[in-house]
């Protein structure tokens, strides 16, 4: 029965292949056997309840063999076969790569290299902090065994002793162009993956009986397990079996029906899925939020008041996680882990790990958190997009931005956070100035869903807000303002006590600047900038950002459209840094006091 599903499996890969235009779909054929055996005989789910929190995860780590996937889904009876004929059709949930429009895809996949660190993330989830006893199965091909990310997966799943993951490898030999680095050297792979404390399993990846009993030894372990089997891409289609994709040319199936038949022929195999127990999920405890708050004119950083607003936040919610990659110093989570050390993880200097563990944390319904300096959120940057993609939630954090971090140099400035954080799918960017609004905007972030950003900074700065002011996302705040007007300073985070200073030097000068305070920056608020265009007839935009696609860009597509539209002049870090004070720093890009005021001066004069 398992080979005959199999069979039926690479069948209806072939089958959707053929409706989508596509050609043979070589990366399913080898690894059909592998799922087969798992859906027959190991996986646990139940398809009818898809949020049962003791059911398996599986996750296709080689997302472009989605029409295995579905096939799966046809033997165990979620979907029709029918609907196979609907693969990568607009507007189909059977999409090019798998995505949770499908109720049994946790995650998007599709971006090499990804799945494993988030199986790793679900299976932490389910050792250490909700305790339940399900597994994680993730279906990685050899060649995205390529990338950096496996390996700092392998390295921390084997840390964490993460006996409930197993990662199928499915070593086929070949990648999209060509062979793989070490082709069927199973054994390279066995003693590299079992350096990281993994246990490893090598198989004929074709001979449903050691893959039944390599997944039985999967689950006996004490240690996480690597299956390592060796299969024929294109396996059962003598015309591309072991040649792969650019042999094959990726051409249409010439003959889709001769393909078929090769195979074996159609099959209706309906496979009985082992289904768990329901259990009812977790219901976090949920406490008053006592924000912490901070006396006008005292010094403060905004990071210190995120970490503040962190600790506070684990108190009044039991669900609240937070991730870290050695950088607890800095991001000032460690107020986080000296109170709540149990829901504290560190993952070491290992962003992109970080990344997947957040994300695989938020698949098991946690509130997630995960900081790091700004500059490092671009090693990760993959992650967040395809976590974006599958319409997970994470609360994300970037400290030491921009050049006011100070003497440390460009290399820890993050000077492209605010661009890369607006660019994603729905996401919310939100850059506090004081740490009133940075403990408010910290609350306000667990209130949204999808990718929320928000920007720190390292240095001390005075509290400009009381306790009582709100702060919601897609607003802002006018600092200054008039009906005499002259002019529209916008600013956020430390540029705008520049802006103030500005103002202020320009009043004794006789020329009233209204200051508007755009703390999110993503959704913007476009009817107070809009207002104030029209009020002053002149803006001028000043961030401690590169000038490609931060506040200034936000400004700008918010201005687009407008009835009346203002002359603008954009001030960011034109230049590249080196080392200096912070007050040093922002004198050199051109966004200090001083500089802001001559902007205002030459806008006016022009």
């Amino acid at each position: 029965m398992l080979t005959a599903l199999g069979r039926q499996l690479r069948v209806d890969s072939v089958r959707a292949a053929d409706f989508a235009g596509l050609g043979p779909p070589a990366s399913s054929l080898s690894a059909a056997d592998l799922m087969a055996v798992l859906l027959a005989g190991h996986l646990r789910y139940d398809f009818d309840a898809s949020q049962n929190p003791a059911n398996d995860h599986l996750i296709f780590s080689k997302g472009h063999a989605s029409p295995l996937l579905y096939a799966m889904y046809v033997a165990a009876g979620a979907i029709a076969s029918e609907e196979l004929r609907w693969f990568r059709a607009s507007g189909s949930r059977l999409q090019g790569h798998p995505t949770p429009a499908l109720p049994w895809v946790d995650v998007a996949t599709g971006s090499l290299g990804q799945g494993l660190g988030i199986g790793a993330g679900i299976a932490l989830a389910g050792a250490r902090l909700d305790r339940r006893d399900f597994r994680v199965w993730v279906l990685c091909g050899d060649g995205e065994l390529a990338e950096g990310s496996m390996w700092e997966a392998f390295e921390h799943a084997g840390h964490e002793r993460l006996r409930n993951l197993t990662a199928i490898v499915d070593v086929n030999r070949l990648g999209q162009r060509g062979p793989t680095r070490l082709g069927w050297d199973t054994a390279a792979y066995a003693r590299r993956i079992s350096a990281f404390g993994w246990h490893t399993v090598e198989i004929d990846g074709h001979d449903v009986d050691q893959i039944d009993a390599a997944y039985a030894e999967a689950a006996a372990s004490e240690r996480p397990t690597a299956v390592l089997a060796r299969t024929r891409k294109g396996k059962g289609l003598r015309a591309v079996e072991d040649v792969g994709d650019a042999g094959s040319g990726g051409a249409v199936l010439p003959d889709a029906e001769a393909a078929i038949a090769e195979l074996g022929g159609r099959s209706a195999i309906r496979v009985e899925v082992a289904a768990p127990e329901y259990e009812a999920p977790a219901v976090p405890d949920l406490r008053s939020l006592r924000i912490p708050w901070y006396e006008r004119g005292r010094l403060v950083s905004t990071r210190t008041a995120f970490g503040q607003a962190l600790a506070a936040m684990g108190h009044a919610r039991s669900d609240v996680v937070v991730i870290d990659p050695d950088a607890s110093d800095a991001t000032l989570t460690s107020y986080f882990a000296e109170e709540h050390p149990e829901r504290f993880f560190e993952c070491h200097a290992a962003e992109q790990q970080m990344a997947a563990t957040a994300v695989g944390f938020s698949v098991r319904g946690f509130l997630t958190f995960a900081a790091t300096p700004a500059a490092f959120w671009t090693r990760a940057y993959d992650v967040v997009r395809m976590a974006s993609i599958g319409g997970v939630g994470l609360c994300l954090v970037g400290s030491h931005a921009g050049v006011s971090t100070g003497a440390d140099g460009p290399s820890q400035m993050g000077l492209e956070d605010i661009a890369a954080m607006r660019a994603l799918w729905r996401s919310i960017v939100l850059y506090p100035c004081d740490a009133n609004q940075a403990a408010h905007l910290t609350a306000a972030m667990t209130e949204h869903s999808g990718i929320r950003y928000l920007r720190t900074t390292c240095e001390d700065t005075p509290v400009l807000y009381g306790p009582e002011e709100t702060f919601p996302v897609g607003g802002s705040k006018v600092l200054r303002e008039s009906d005499a007007d002259d002019v529209t300073i916008v600013a956020a985070g430390i540029t705008v006590h520049e802006a103030l200073r500005a103002a202020d030097v320009l009043a004794d000068d006789g020329v009233s600047v209204r200051v508007v305070d755009l703390y999110s920056v993503k959704p913007v608020d476009t009817a107070t900038l809009r207002r104030a265009a029209a009020d002053t007839g002149r803006v001028v935009i000043v961030e401690d950002h590169w000038p490609q696609g931060g506040v200034g860009d936000a400004v700008l597509d918010a201005l687009t459209g407008s009835t009346v539209m203002p002359s603008v002049l954009k001030l960011g870090v034109l230049a590249l840094p080196g080392s200096a004070t912070p007050v040093e720093q922002l004198y050199h890009a051109g966004i200090d006091a001083d500089s802001v005021a001559e902007a205002v001066r030459e806008i006016m004069a022009g």
